[in-house]
């Protein structure tokens, strides 16, 4: 694979996941970082190998030896940064929830098409080898039909209204921040839901602390999921077809280790180790991605990251929370 030169714009936790997670996808360069603030980007750069560093979103989007972008900044900014590295003529991986809503998503994505450059959600789960190895096994039929999918992935952080996880003006709330894996893993396995139903408890600052979702299909296929902020879950996910189930374990989100239970097959326990913190696995598919010119993954398309944040906004909706702006 040849060599891609990485930016990362934000220089938060986040980043540095995925700043270390670089060093283990071959052909990947950290060539640049970019903060508004120019001590934080120099720091970072220098904790974490980077060529190069930039005290403004605007100089890095602008380097002309930086070959893709990866936004990690906070939920309300993935629009405005994702289009201002798009309009630099970077390929972009952004972090999820991709936007706050789907009108921001579809602004984003017809930003990328009308420049012909590359652009993906950053839903790392989907391409660690376990998961990807479970999607394979459902293509073809190792549990027939699915009917039924079951994911919750919850926490209990201490409350605290300036945290981002609680903060409406930084899109805080457990559907934007966690509650969105078990939605992506829904929409991968089973498309488009015609039913989308949610119960939500609602904290003091405004946001979902936690939630039940109820997704359902015409053809009577369901998907029972849980999400939290406040409270902690087995983080489990099972996935029951017509002739059999398969249990991704603890934690689901960041697989290594799955059960397949069959009609009249002995139980398989199965284990893929992953190598690296898996951020590596994203950064990999990019670039994959952009050696064989393709402006869109065929893992993470447009269309399902579309319709993940049609679902959130339903849901939303529905418990009526909003955030500032929208």
């Amino acid at each position: 694979m040849k060599t891609t030169r990485w930016g990362i714009l934000g220089c938060g936790r986040i980043a540095a996941s995925f700043a270390t997670g670089l060093k283990s996808a071959p052909g990947a360069v950290l060539a640049a970082v970019g903060s508004r603030s120019a001590d934080k980007a120099e720091a970072f750069a220098k904790e974490h190998g980077a060529e190069r560093h930039h005290g403004s979103y605007e100089s890095l989007a602008n380097d002309p030896e930086v070959d893709a972008i990866y936004v990690a900044t906070p939920h309300p900014m993935h629009e405005a940064d994702s289009i201002l590295c798009l309009k630099g003529g970077k390929a972009v991986l952004t972090e999820k929830p991709f936007t706050i809503n789907r009108i921001q998503a579809a602004n984003v994505i017809a930003t990328a098409r009308e420049r012909n450059l590359f652009l993906m959600e950053a839903h790392w789960s989907r391409f660690i080898p376990a998961m990807r190895e479970v999607h394979r096994l459902i293509l073809e039929g190792a549990i027939g039909d699915i009917r039924m999918v079951q994911a919750d992935f919850g926490f209990r952080a201490d409350f605290n209204p300036d945290s981002r996880l609680f903060d409406p003006a930084l899109g805080g709330g457990a559907l934007l921040d966690v509650g969105c894996y078990p939605l992506s893993l829904t929409v991968m396995l089973l498309g488009t839901p015609n039913v989308v139903i949610g119960l939500a408890d609602i904290g003091v600052t405004g946001v979902d602390e936690q939630a039940t979702i109820n997704l359902g299909y015409s053809d009577g296929r369901l998907a029972l999921l849980s999400t939290a902020v406040r409270t902690n879950t087995p983080q489990e996910a099972v996935i029951a077809g017509s002739e059999g189930t398969i249990r991704i374990h603890n934690p689901w989100w960041k697989p290594s280790t799955f059960t397949l239970s069959r009609s009249g097959k002995d139980t398989e326990t199965i284990t893929i180790p992953m190598e690296g913190n898996g951020f590596n696995y994203e950064a990999i598919e990019v670039m994959k991605c952009l050696e064989e010119g393709k402006l869109e993954s065929d893992i993470m398309p447009h269309a399902q990251t579309i319709e993940i944040m049609r679902i959130m906004d339903t849901l939303r909706n529905q418990w009526g929370v909003k955030y500032p702006g929208e």
